[in-house]
């Protein structure tokens, strides 16, 4: 095993170093370095890349995930981590598209890359509080695009607070995309912010069905605000780094878990 975790790419490395932080909420140099079979130098080096995309916070000797701390990494930071996971995730998604009618796109960089992956040979109206999912489908001609009013928060790009909500209060979509920053089966969909969570919230009561897009480190992790149960959504689809154990746990409460 140690001899496989040698031979990781930088990226799968820090993926696991990543996930390690989070299952036992801190991780020491020496051990990494023992464990992956690396020099504590290559780790150090590790630590400080995933502390510029937001994803660890250095201490002395270790890190620590950034969940702990209670920040919310930013949207570019987010954006540039597990990026194939998230393209097969929207890819995925594709597949709960209706063939015409009307879809909401929460903020976030998985729900984007489901914008960019949208299907050119049908008519869809868009509703979204997303800024970039906004301007990047405006130019598509098959598609309209509504935009949710509010404050907008310079975090996530997302339209927040009344407005939104007001907003979401009239509407009525085929889907929902949502994303969330934490999943689990003792608290449900969980997420930092609490203007964002009350966005959330509306966007499920709006939608005939809701479909949240969320790579699996977002599973089991919890956070401040909680925005709906397990059975208030229909369809989860993350990728097929979730553990198996898990994924049945979800399954018994009745949400379909699609692995991409």
């Amino acid at each position: 095993m140690r001899e496989n975790l040698a031979n990781m790419y930088a990226e799968e490395r820090q993926q696991w170093i990543v996930a390690r932080a989070r299952a036992g909420g801190r991780v020491e140099v020496a051990a990494l370095a023992e464990e992956l079979g690396v020099t504590t130098e290559t780790v150090r080096r590790d630590l400080t890349t995933l502390e510029r995309h937001a994803l660890l916070r250095r201490v002395h000797g270790g890190a620590i995930p950034i969940e702990r701390l209670g920040f919310e990494p930013a949207l570019a930071a987010r954006d540039s981590v597990f990026t194939a996971e998230k393209e097969r995730i929207a890819r995925l998604a594709l597949g709960e598209l209706p063939d015409e009618g009307s879809i909401l796109l929460d903020a976030g960089t998985t729900t984007a890359r489901l914008a960019d992956a949208l299907p050119t040979d049908r008519e869809l109206v868009v509703l979204t509080n997303a800024l970039p999912i906004a301007m990047s489908l405006s130019v598509r001609p098959n598609i309209t695009v509504l935009i949710l009013g509010g404050r907008v928060r310079g975090r996530t790009q997302a339209a927040v607070d009344t407005w939104a909500v007001q907003a979401l209060a009239d509407s009525y979509v085929d889907v929902a995309f949502i994303g969330t920053n934490g999943i689990s089966v003792e608290r449900g969909l969980t997420t930092p912010d609490t203007t964002e969570s009350a966005v959330k919230r509306a966007m499920i009561r709006a939608a005939r069905r809701s479909v949240v897009l969320a790579d699996h480190t977002k599973v089991g992790q919890d956070h401040l605000s909680r925005f709906a149960a397990l059975d208030e959504i229909d369809t989860l689809i993350t990728d097929t780094g979730l553990d198996s154990q898990v994924a049945s746990e979800l399954r018994s409460g009745g949400l379909t878990v699609l692995l991409a």
